[in-house]
């Protein structure tokens, strides 16, 4: 199997803590993992989830568990306001939009795969500001977001810049209830070109946990897709949305509606504190991303396409 390379140029990795650098990383396929197999929800052929009111109803039941309640702030803005500023008349939803009628259907059963492997994320930046986002596991230990998510840019507020100063990871969250509880992280990389240049090409990140949590709630494969094969599917994105009630897990499906070298479009509906999201196509049953959620715009949203080289780096970081 060929070698994997380090990112170079804007796709050379970034990290919140001091660690050697990996040279090589021997590249295996990139599959997901359905974690315990206390739960699993099916997907249909046609490439969307299976969730009531949202073509066909959902089946699985969420597993039995003696779950956390979370306190705390509520109601807390975007990560994207952080980088991004906030836009007059839009409130938090300025770089994720509902195009039209509100099409995201409410996920209630949480606690089985693939809703499991999205996580709400609470954001402490390193002026002390609470936000919010979301993220998803591509390893044991390791979920993918937004590159503003991790490392706030350009916020003109002194003290706020840069890597924030931690994470609270929620996977599977429900409202006040957490069926994995949660972890804090204060682990984060993101590349050259977001942290010089806030380049939106270029802006994708990582959150590393000191547990294995993926391993009970799964993982999302992903890989690097023609144009031609991206056009011919369907997106898919979950995530946890401001402008619902806190802390629910909301999704949406539509056909991919073009791509470009660095970013792939869709008409498919969110809100800020999504950003982060995994946008994900069905191939057999199993859910690959090829894209990170991150943009808005009037007619379509998009997110940071997974290329090559970050593929290479999100292999680096899953390891």
């Amino acid at each position: 199997m060929p070698a994997l390379k380090v990112g170079t140029g804007k796709d050379k990795p970034v990290s919140s803590v001091a660690e050697s650098d990996v040279e090589t990383v021997k590249v295996a396929q990139q599959e997901g993992s359905e974690g315990r197999d206390d739960g699993v929800e099916q997907a249909l052929p046609s490439g969307i989830e299976q969730v009531a009111g949202f073509a066909l109803p959902a089946v699985a039941e969420a597993a039995a568990r003696a779950p956390e309640e979370l306190s705390g702030p509520l109601n807390l803005p975007d990560i994207a306001e952080a980088s991004f500023g906030a836009v007059a008349g839009a409130s938090a939803g300025l770089l994720e939009i509902v195009h039209g009628a509100d099409d995201r259907v409410q996920i209630t059963n949480t606690g089985v795969y693939p809703w499991r492997a999205h996580a709400s994320l609470l954001i402490t930046a390193r002026d002390g500001s609470l936000w919010i986002g979301t993220g998803w596991f591509i390893g044991p230990h390791t979920l993918m977001t937004a590159g503003h998510v991790v490392y706030i840019k350009n916020s003109g507020v002194p003290g706020r810049d840069g890597f924030v100063r931690s994470i609270k990871v929620m996977p599977g969250r429900n409202g006040t209830t957490l069926p994995f509880g949660s972890v804090t992280s204060t682990n984060f990389h993101t590349v050259q070109g977001w942290v010089d240049d806030g380049d939106e090409d270029h802006d994708y990140g990582a959150i590393i946990l000191n547990t294995d949590l993926g391993a009970q709630t799964g993982w999302f494969g992903f890989g690097v897709y023609d144009d031609a094969t991206l056009t011919l599917s369907t997106g898919n994105i979950s995530g946890y949305p401001g402008d619902k009630p806190d802390g629910t897990q909301w999704y949406d499906a539509r056909r991919i509606a073009s791509v470009g070298a660095r970013k792939v479009y869709y008409d498919i509906d969110t809100y800020g504190g999504q950003s982060g999201s995994s946008v994900y196509r069905i191939v057999n049953g199993g859910r690959y991303a090829v894209a990170v959620h991150a943009y808005g715009g009037a007619t379509t949203n998009s997110g940071t396409r997974i290329v090559t080289p970050v593929f290479d780096n999100m292999v680096i970081w899953k390891a």
